[in-house]
């Protein structure tokens, strides 16, 4: 995998994905991190998972690659040249223990092997950018389909407010956002992540305890 400079997540930017969790709709883009310790790639490896840390969802999301350092007056077109289908996973049991103490989340987003990758592929431009299909299938059935009309915050607004916020910069990674379907992993499971119909990347996973 190439280097990966920082990882960047958009919170609920599919509506129903919120009201499926129970959150509310956000008027701005929700931003939260992953160290990039937790990336790995869907090349058909199998991923190993904590079975003694509650459920453990997964986010199928379009992730978006920088590819220079971003300017002021720099457009979507401009810094984003590649893309990948990831996946998001969540320790949603200690998630919501989390945010009942107002703590941050980072121990419930960041643990290893949590910000899956597909292999990079080209970046079809803004314009064409707007209507993507991509899908998550597990052991043969599809669980998510989002299409990015759907996004509350297209991939420029996301840009522009990652740049804002944080000021991006070359390898930088944007997981921008997943529709409704979460759901948790199991033992066995096999996924496949697709985009435009075209399978672009395959885990197996493995759940075992450390005590």
């Amino acid at each position: 995998m190439e280097e990966i400079a920082s990882i960047y997540c958009i919170g609920r930017n599919y509506a129903n994905h919120a009201k499926e969790l129970g959150n509310e709709v956000p008027t701005e883009p929700l931003l939260f991190g992953k160290p990039k310790s937790a990336a790995v790639l869907a090349d058909g490896r199998t991923l190993l998972y904590p079975s003694d840390k509650g459920a453990i969802h997964y986010e199928a999301e379009i992730v978006l690659k920088i590819a220079k350092d971003m300017e002021d007056g720099d457009t979507l077109d401009d810094v984003v040249t590649e893309m990948a289908i990831g996946v998001d996973l969540t320790l949603r049991d200690l998630q919501s223990k989390l945010k009942q103490k107002g703590h941050p989340w980072l121990r419930a987003k960041g643990f290893r092997n949590s910000a899956i990758l597909t292999p990079f592929f080209p970046f079809p431009g803004e314009q064409e950018s707007k209507s993507l299909n991509f899908s998550l299938e597990r052991n043969g059935e599809v669980v998510q389909l989002g299409n990015t009309e759907n996004m509350l915050f297209s991939f420029n607004e996301i840009v522009q407010e990652c740049h804002l916020a944080f000021g991006l910069k070359k390898g930088d990674l944007l997981f921008t956002g997943t529709p409704e379907g979460v759901g948790a992993i199991a033992d066995g499971d096999q996924f496949n992540l697709a985009c435009q119909g075209e399978t672009k990347g395959t885990f197996f996973v493995r759940m075992e305890s450390k005590k």
